[in-house]
């Protein structure tokens, strides 16, 4: 694929009409803030661009932003958004047209809840805080005050989000291991029932929401026992798959597998950010626009007359866990989801579709994969955009060409001359312009990132990135220029 989005139109390949939209339901764009959680003020200015590009609502996962009260309260980060703030966001939501559904774990993904102290008796693990103990009163007592306070906000949301995904050691506990001793339960019918409480909970206490779940526990549960369980009738599924090569025949049969099961209204997930590795910086444009169009053929081959599709979430997951380091940030992910959102709305990503993202976005060329920094954007955010992609892109490499391939540092100002604090008077000056100039440039540059990051951000996340991917270069250099200066000043030759 050549470098420029505009080069070679993007379409799916079976032969659909582009000249009427695709049926996907719902666009919903996933805001994940258990790392890196914006500011409202930047969600007040991305989500009238985001309906302008497509989207049709947000899935709010909150995690620990939610203000929670109570015996929950020790859940809130430092930075947890106050209800006022939510019901700003809703507000604007409801002028933009826009669904929130808001997500909360409620069995797997649970280490905001459990790795407190007062909580880590519900674990599945001792030492491993992502699965609740599911039969255990108490559990069930956490996931309902949950439910209930996030549902005191979001009075008008029609759907609630329950997750119930990558629920490891599930049963392992000892006391889990005694209930399938002494009954015929199993991890699997535990899974069921637990979610099943949960949905039923919901349904009871809010009867206008109905609860989703994502879909992999399911994947390994087998036809009949699924359809025995009867959990179609409480949840709807999220079928996820963030691969840009979905493999469509397989996905339909795992479809069809719960359609069998008795699932008839389906949500699909795709991904826009954070799918390509637990620490990926920037975002591969191309990786994700080919995934929703594998996407957009599996919407084709649906039985539309048996299965009804309420829509597809964009996932833009910010950590992989609460405990991983940070995925790319919302701003650098921002044109991969403008690309995205159109693919979905129109069908194909063309000409037509790369000349409304560059206008909406203020580019002047779209690069799939963003390698140039030339053509910053003029989006909420893309200072911060820019700034990371060439910090990513050309600080480590221009640092360590500098420092590490320069012959006369190399020959005259060794880590042994550092140490000892001596150089050559005559040689440094081969050098010494140089190293101030890649310093004082990467100087410069950081703290412009840091100033757009505070803007959006709040400290510990400007914190937490700069120190995973600024620090180390930057404080190379530092030592280096430290080491430099000191030996010019000493006056100490071999």
């Amino acid at each position: 694929m050549a470098d420029s989005l505009g080069d070679k139109p993007m379409e799916a390949d079976n032969g659909m009409s582009t000249l009427k939209p695709p049926q996907t339901g719902l666009k919903l764009v996933h805001l994940d803030l258990k790392g890196a959680p914006p500011r409202v003020s930047y969600l007040l200015e991305i989500l009238p661009l985001l309906s302008h590009l497509g989207a049709d609502g947000i899935l709010l996962e909150y995690e620990d932003m939610f203000p929670y009260e109570g015996k929950l309260r020790v859940l809130r980060s430092p930075n947890a958004y106050s209800p006022s703030e939510i019901k700003e966001i809703l507000n604007l939501a409801r002028v933009l047209h826009f669904e929130v559904i808001p997500l909360v774990q409620t069995i797997g993904h649970m280490e905001f809840v459990l790795k407190h102290k007062m909580f880590s008796h519900l674990r599945e693990m001792k030492g491993f805080p992502n699965s609740l103990i599911p039969h255990k009163k108490e559990s069930m007592e956490v996931v309902e005050s949950m439910i209930d306070q996030i549902m005191a906000i979001h009075k008008d949301s029609k759907w609630l989000h329950i997750g119930s995904d990558e629920v490891y050691y599930l049963g392992e506990s000892e006391e889990s291991k005694q209930l399938f001793a002494r009954t015929e339960t199993t991890a699997d019918s535990l899974f069921l029932s637990h979610v099943k409480a949960v949905a039923n909970y919901i349904v009871t206490s809010y009867p206008n929401v109905k609860p989703i779940i994502w879909d992999d526990m399911l994947r390994n549960i087998n036809e009949e026992k699924l359809k025995e369980s009867m959990l179609s009738q409480f949840v709807e599924l999220m079928i996820w798959e963030y691969n840009a090569n979905l493999d469509v025949d397989g996905m339909m049969l795992q479809i069809q597998k719960y359609q069998h099961s008795g699932f008839s209204v389906m949500w699909f997930a795709s991904a826009f950010k954070g799918a390509t590795g637990a620490a990926q910086s920037l975002t591969p444009i191309n990786y994700h626009l080919a995934n929703h169009l594998q996407w957009l053929k599996v919407t084709e081959a649906l039985p539309r007359d048996s299965i009804q599709l309420h829509g597809i979430a964009l996932t833009g997951w910010q950590r992989y866990d609460h405990f991983s380091v940070l995925c790319e940030l919302l701003p650098v992910g921002l044109p991969s989801l403008a690309v995205c959102l159109q693919a979905l709305k129109n069908g194909v990503f063309s000409e037509k579709e790369e000349d409304f993202v560059k206008k909406c976005l203020g580019f002047k060329t779209l690069r799939i994969n963003f390698i140039s920094t030339e053509d910053a954007g003029s989006f909420p955010g893309s200072d911060v955009f820019n700034h990371v992609t060439q910090i990513i892109t050309f600080m480590q490499e221009s640092i360590d060409k500098l420092l590490e391939e320069n012959i006369y540092i190399k020959g005259w100002f060794s880590n042994y001359h550092r140490k000892r604090k001596f150089v050559h008077p005559i040689i440094v000056r081969h050098f010494e312009g140089e190293v101030r100039r890649v310093h004082a440039h990467w100087k410069t540059a950081v703290s412009e990132l840091s100033a757009a990051l505070e803007k959006i951000y709040y400290p510990d996340t400007v914190e937490e990135w700069l120190e995973e991917h600024v620090y180390p270069n930057v404080t190379k250099l530092q030592l280096f220029v430290k080491d430099m200066d000191e030996a010019l000043a000493s006056g100490h030759l071999k």
